[in-house]
């Protein structure tokens, strides 16, 4: 039987895994590599999928506002031992099946921003695709979480067409600004290294910088309309 039932142990974010729940999901894996392998192979190509309807859109903007609104794009399948980790957590039993209808950011895509605005832009245009399924969306900007993160996060179905089938596959797609990325990105290195213990300083001091880079995306935004208007002012002066 595919299903192995997991323990009703929880495990947290910055806690060690039970070598026991290490075991059996290595036991698991070599069972069912075949399947799992497979199912791994299919988010692969929904990320290129996702992927590449950026690059399109990046492409596309560029002619049409003479500039880039995607700094950089990113994207990760997420390992095994984050999903064995997720898995147990929320007591699931493991199977191929359970993790691709409870997983949802096995496949991910972060797009990077100069500004906030562009970022809204790309999610309206990118969301009026046909092919694309909007599951859940996440409004960071509008609602930061409580240590200061600020992005859009959208959870999406694209399909994906294989020799004999079109399937059906979840991306966790991530826009972010590129003070934010560079937050996050420094602020998870940093929380989540194993033993790497935070004081309510250390704390607060991660915060502030969160609203820190908030503050200068606020003011670069800000900069880039005022020359926009400028810009626009002085060419209705020449004509």
């Amino acid at each position: 039987m595919e299903t192995m039932e997991t323990s009703a142990v929880v495990i947290n974010r910055d806690e060690s895994v039970n070598i026991d729940h290490v075991q059996n999901f290595n036991q698991w894996m070599k069972q069912y590599a075949r399947p799992y392998r497979e199912m791994m192979s299919f988010y692969s190509c929904a990320i290129m999928e996702v992927e590449t309807k950026f690059r399109v859109l990046s492409e596309d903007m560029s002619l049409a506002f003479e500039r880039n609104p995607i700094e950089t794009i990113h994207t990760r399948l997420k390992s095994p031992e984050s999903i064995m980790n997720k898995m147990v957590r929320r007591q699931i039993p493991l199977s191929v099946e359970n993790i691709r209808e409870n997983i949802h950011d096995i496949a991910g895509v972060r797009v990077v921003c100069s500004f906030q605005s562009d970022i809204y832009m790309l999610a309206d245009a990118f969301l009026m695709q046909d092919d694309v399924t909007l599951i859940q969306r996440k409004d960071y900007f509008q609602n930061p979480k409580p240590n200061g993160y600020r992005s859009l996060h959208l959870i999406v179905s694209v399909p994906i067409f294989l020799h004999n089938e079109k399937k059906s596959m979840k991306v966790e797609v991530q826009l972010r600004t590129l003070a934010m990325d560079l937050w996050a990105s420094t602020e998870h290195k940093i929380r989540y290294k194993k033993d790497n213990l935070l004081s309510p300083a250390d704390h607060q001091a991660l915060f502030e910088c969160a609203q820190s880079c908030s503050e200068i995306d606020r003011k670069l935004e800000q900069i880039y309309e005022n020359v926009l208007k400028s810009k626009v002012s002085q060419e209705i002066k020449t004509k």
